[in-house]
Parts: C-alpha cells; sequence; structure tokens
C-alpha cells in the first residue's frame, strides 16, 4: 500500500518519538537498528523529513534525531502525502489515468468509499497514539 521509503518514514518517526519522549535524541544507528532498515537509505529519509519539520535534528556529540510535542500531533496521513503523495487517497484502484465518476473503471464505486476509510484512518492516527500503544506494549516497530 505504501512505497518502502514511505513505510521506513512512518515507522522511523514512531520510533524517534518514542526514542525522545525523555528529551534524549536518537542516532541514525539506533533508527535504522530499531525499524530494521538500512542505514544509508534511513538517514537520507529522515534528512528529508527534518528539513519539512516532520522531526527535529541537532548535530555534534550530543546530536540526533528527535520529536517535540507539535510534532507528534503529526497524523500518519500527513506522513503519507509527504513522501509518496496524495495517489492514495484519490487515485485509481487499478492503476487507471482516466477513472472517475464521470468515467469509472469497473471498482470505482466500491473502491472510492474503502479509499475514503483508509484517509480516514491514517488522518485519525497520530504519531502521539502509538507511541502509547508501543509504551503499553500493545505494539511493536520490529519483531
Amino acid at each position: 500500500m505504501f512505497s518502502k521509503t514511505c513505510e521506513y518514514a512512518i515507522r522511523a518517526l514512531i520510533f524517534i518519538a518514542q526514542k525522545s519522549k525523555d528529551g534524549s535524541r536518537v542516532g541514525i544507528k539506533d533508527i535504522s537498528s530499531g525499524i530494521d532498515s538500512p542505514e544509508y537509505f534511513i538517514a537520507k529519509i529522515l534528512q528529508d523529513l527534518s528539513r519539512k519539520g516532520f522531526v527535529q535534528s541537532a548535530k555534534g556529540p550530543n546530536g540526533g534525531f528527535f520529536m517535540e510535542g507539535k510534532d507528534l500531533e503529526q497524523s500518519v496521513a500527513d506522513i503519507v502525502k509527504e513522501i509518496d503523495g496524495n495517489k492514495l487517497f484519490s487515485g485509481c484502484g487499478l492503476g487507471l489515468k482516466e477513472c472517475s465518476e464521470n468515467h469509472p473503471c469497473p471498482i470505482h464505486n466500491d473502491f472510492k468509499h474503502i479509499r475514503q476509510q483508509i484517509k480516514d484512518m491514517l488522518e485519525n492516527s497520530k504519531i502521539e497514539m502509538f507511541v502509547k500503544n508501543l509504551d503499553l506494549r500493545l505494539t511493536f516497530l520490529k519483531q
């Protein structure tokens, strides 16, 4: 459903939020290990997300990535839109370019309801919620 870049971005932001809630900062090696991603790939993703304000970063010996209050209020939908664009929320279920209400593909009418449910779920899924569920051991990021 998501690109690999988007999957890593979501997992990394949740991991950083959980590990930095006490004010600490998390390094690339820890993030990579914690979410089971290639180090160079996650570094590139986080550099981009930092520039766009999804995560904070600090350089130096005590540097690393961290998230603050406003960062925790971001939804998964915000991340998906930034990384993968709006296709998940508006694209054709069969990948057709011309699919619309006036010119529907064979699954258009059923898929638009599913697409809306996915959008609603991701908009209501905030980073802070995932951190709480991880702390309660209701969910996990890596086996």
